[in-house]
Formats: C-alpha cells, sequence, structure tokens
C-alpha cells in the first residue's frame, strides 16, 4: 500500500459518510439558552453555550448561529465541549448577555473540506510533497502476529514513544527546539485545543530556558483556551492576538505617516515659495553688487576728472598738449564730469530700488530654523520610503494584514488538525517538519493532509497502547472517517 492508496481510501470513506448526512435529510439543529461571552481577542469573539445532555458536537466544525430575537445569523466554529459546555468562536459580536439561538452545525461540510484538502494533493502532486507521508504507510498498516508494524526511525521519520506524558511532552519540546535552532518552520500538530495549548506551553517553556523568543518564533493558530501554562502567557501567543497587535502597530505607524505626508504637503509650497523667493533675492543682490561696482568705478573716474579740472591750469605745458591730442581739454573734461554725474544719479535710484526689493525679498523669503529643520527631516523620510507617489500608494492600501505572510514568518505554529485540513490558509503555507503531539488520537485522514505540508521530516509523539485503543488509524473502520466522538442526534 502507497501513501496514494490511503489519501484514496479516506477520500471514498470521506464522501461516503458526507453522502450518508445530506441523504438523511436532517440537519443537526441544537436549541440553547442564553449563552455568554467569555473573551474577546482581537477581532475574535469566544461565548460559551449550554446544549441538551447527549449532544456531542465535533470541534473545528463551522456552525450557524440562528438567534431566537429574528437578527441576522453568523457562523463560528467549535473549539471545545466540557461535560455540556461548548465553546464556540465567532468573528462577529453576539452581545453579552446573547438571547437564547439555535446551532446547525455544517458537518457536511467539514467532511467536504477535508476531502477537498486530500483531493489536491492527488491531483495537484506538484505543490504537495509527499514524501515523508509516504513513511505513516506502515503505522496504518496492521501486521498478522504481532499487530500494527512500527516503522524504523530515519532521517525523515522520528518517533517518541513513551507512556509517561509529561517526559514524552518535555522530549518533543527539546526535540521541537533543536528544530527550530536549525531554521526550521515548524508545525506543531496536537488532537485538540487543550492539548495544542499544552503542547504550546511546553515548548515555550523550552524555548524560553534555551534563550529564544517565544513570543516572537511561536504562533498557535486560533483562539487558546488557556490563558497561561506553567508560567507562559498563552493569550499573546495566539495568531489572532499577534495580528491584531501588528495590525494596530501598523494603523499607528499608517496614522504617523499620514500626519507627516499631510504636513509634508502643507509646507512643501511654503518652502518651494521660499525657494523661489530666496533665489529672487539671490538674483537681486547680485544686481546690486554689480550696480554698486560699477557706481565705484565712476566716482573714481569722476574723481580724477574733477582732481585734474583743479589743476588743469597748473598742469605742465606738454602734458595740457598730449591731453588735447587725445580729446581732453576743459570743456571735454567738464562735459565727462556731468556724464558721470548723471550716470551715478541713475545708479544710485537703481541701487535704491534694488535695495528696497532686496527688504521686500529678504522678509518674504525667511524661514525660521526650526521650520527648515522640520521640513528636511520630512523631506528625507519621503524620500526614504520611495517619494510621495509610494507613500500615496501605502496610505491607500487596504487595512487588511497579509495572514499568509504573517504566519510565515514565524518559526512555529501550533494547531489542530481540523483547523490545518480544513483553512484554506494551511493550504497555501509549507513547513519543512511536521511534530505531532498525541498522534495515535489524530484521524489517518486529518495526518495525512497535515503530512502533505511538510517537506523533510515528521516528528510523532505518543503513548503506544493508544494506537488500538483510539481506533484512529483502523483503515477497515468507516467511523474513523468520521472525524468526531459519536454521531450527533438531532433535536426537533
Amino acid at each position: 500500500m502507497t501513501v496514494h492508496d490511503l489519501i484514496e481510501s479516506c477520500l471514498v470513506r470521506l464522501h461516503a459518510e458526507q453522502k450518508r448526512i445530506v441523504e438523511a435529510g436532517r440537519e443537526l439543529c441544537v436549541a440553547v439558552p442564553p449563552g455568554r461571552l467569555v473573551q474577546t481577542i482581537g477581532g475574535l469573539h469566544l461565548y460559551e453555550f449550554i446544549v441538551p445532555a447527549g449532544v456531542s458536537l465535533p470541534i473545528d466544525v463551522a456552525v450557524a448561529i440562528v438567534p431566537s430575537d429574528d437578527a441576522e445569523p453568523t457562523e463560528g466554529i467549535t473549539l471545545r465541549q466540557t461535560d455540556r459546555a461548548v465553546l464556540v468562536r465567532t468573528a462577529e459580536m453576539l452581545g453579552d448577555p446573547l438571547p437564547s439561538v439555535t446551532l446547525i452545525p455544517d458537518l457536511a461540510g467539514h467532511l467536504k473540506i477535508t476531502a477537498d484538502r486530500l483531493e489536491d494533493m492527488i491531483k495537484k502532486g506538484e505543490a504537495y510533497n509527499l514524501g515523508p507521508a509516504e513513511r505513516l504507510v506502515p503505522l496504518f498498516q496492521e501486521g498478522e502476529r504481532s499487530g500494527r508494524r512500527i516503522p524504523p526511525e530515519s532521517s525523515a521519520l522520528t518517533m517518541v514513544w513513551l507512556e509517561d506524558r509529561l517526559l514524552r511532552r518535555q522530549r518533543l519540546a527539546d526535540l521541537t527546539v533543536d528544530l527550530v535552532r536549525a531554521n526550521k518552520r515548524v508545525l506543531l500538530l496536537s488532537p485538540d485545543h487543550y492539548e495544542s495549548d499544552r503542547a504550546t506551553g511546553a515548548v515555550a517553556r523550552a524555548m524560553k530556558a534555551a534563550g529564544l523568543s517565544h513570543r516572537t518564533l511561536i504562533s498557535r493558530y486560533e483562539v487558546p483556551l488557556l490563558s497561561e501554562d506553567g508560567g507562559i502567557a498563552l493569550q499573546e501567543l495566539g495568531f489572532e492576538a499577534q495580528v491584531h497587535r501588528f495590525y494596530a502597530k501598523s494603523q499607528s505607524e499608517k496614522a504617523s505617516l499620514r500626519r507627516k505626508y499631510e504636513r509634508f504637503r502643507e509646507l512643501a509650497p511654503l518652502m518651494t515659495s521660499k525657494a523661489q523667493k530666496q533665489k529672487d533675492l539671490d538674483e537681486v543682490r547680485l544686481l546690486e553688487w554689480r550696480l554698486v561696482s560699477r557706481l565705484r568705478d565712476l566716482q573714481v573716474q569722476s574723481a580724477d576728472v574733477e582732481t585734474t579740472l583743479t589743476q588743469y591750469e597748473n598742469l605742465p605745458l606738454f602734458q595740457r598738449l598730449t591731453m588735447q591730442a587725445v580729446g581732453k581739454n576743459r570743456e571735454s573734461l567738464d562735459q565727462y564730469r556731468r556724464l558721470y554725474q548723471r550716470q551715478m544719479e541713475a545708479l544710485h535710484q537703481e541701487i535704491d530700488l534694488a535695495q528696497a526689493r532686496i527688504r521686500e525679498l529678504a522678509s518674504d523669503a525667511a524661514v525660521s530654523r526650526n521650520l527648515k529643520q522640520e521640513y528636511d527631516e520630512l523631506k528625507e523620510a519621503m524620500a526614504k520610503l520611495g517619494g510621495t507617489k509610494k507613500i500615496r500608494e501605502l496610505l491607500a492600501a487596504e487595512a487588511d494584514p497579509n495572514r499568509q505572510a504573517f504566519l510565515q514568518h514565524r518559526r512555529l505554529v501550533a494547531a489542530t488538525p481540523g483547523r490545518v485540513a480544513g483553512d484554506p490558509l494551511f493550504g497555501r503555507v509549507r513547513f519543512d517538519v511536521l511534530v505531532v503531539d498525541e498522534a495515535p488520537r489524530i484521524a489517518m485522514a486529518h495526518l495525512l493532509a497535515a503530512a502533505g505540508l511538510v517537506r523533510e521530516r515528521l516528528v510523532l509523539s505518543g503513548d503506544p497502547n493508544e494506537i488500538d485503543s483510539a481506533g484512529q488509524w483502523t483503515v477497515s473502520d468507516p467511523s474513523v472517517f468520521a472525524m468526531h466522538p459519536s454521531p450527533p442526534r438531532a433535536l426537533a
């Protein structure tokens, strides 16, 4: 038997169970009294409902919540049932306290989602790596004499089979820390959310003891049911809480960027106008300098003419004859003096105009040191972010974080089989290693669906005595593929 044979066998059983539920023609409708809000984390809300005796709801199944007050129905996901108390996670606030509601679990849809994932693994083989999953085949085959055959360990398969749960989980945590240190992306699978919280706490404590930052490395993919485990605050490790914090920080940074951008847009025209005024001021100052330089030259020339006219009669005859030879006599010198005087008067008028313009432009071009420093800092920040066009695109982008990218940046993701098989997000994310806690309690179809997401290695942990007693790996038993403890009974 190959892994493809196992997947096809699982598909046959899943479709058969789904067909049986659909052909029964009766939806399970559970009328429950008013529930209560347990907690709210980010955009998710956890509600508790008390179901009638004898009703058992499987975990990780989508359930429609229909209020009795004719309000709009909403959808949630069952996380846990303890006795008659059922915890349901919703993305919408239903109020507190709640009115009485009717719960309608989508059992057929739950089976179809898992079947679709397994069908994808067969049809789109290039998108999945079934090499590690092939190592699971001997576990699902029963031998003729010695019962189930345990495959030998290899680089692709590691097993931690111990009856002592605490010792088993500690070894699993230490092994997981080694994988994280080796820069491997790890998917930690547990049979239910309670066990997932416990496993996540054990791994977080091992990381903390090893000097690793568990808050940035671990993501618990669902709302943790336990607030803390062994001193580890599990609520802050929840995926939704992490996304909410990241989103809140992103929104805060976006608001800060928007304020900077608006301030930059406010200062940019002003500073551009100031810069143009400064350019005009520099040109007028240059013109003033040229006029003053010309005036000084004329003053020197006029002073020379005045001196020559004053001393003309006392000049030597030869010097006067030389001056007359070039047209310089008393009459012409007097003309030069008047010409220079007129030119100096005109220059004085131009200089006065230039100085008045300088005073006007100096006032218009003046920029305080603080304002210039603020503008320079904003301009540098805009340039670092790619310019105003890029900033406008960032501000106009939808306020929806990329959940896939966020999940891919976590070194370890802890989840339950139903969430891994049923959430489309996991269909797009790949891991290096699959670490399975309490493996004998996980259904074969879910285990295969999770194994198809890893590229390198499988690590199985559990009590070997539970392999046969749990009955989750018995190929011949159709009830395995129903993936819920017992068929819920329909209520009128």
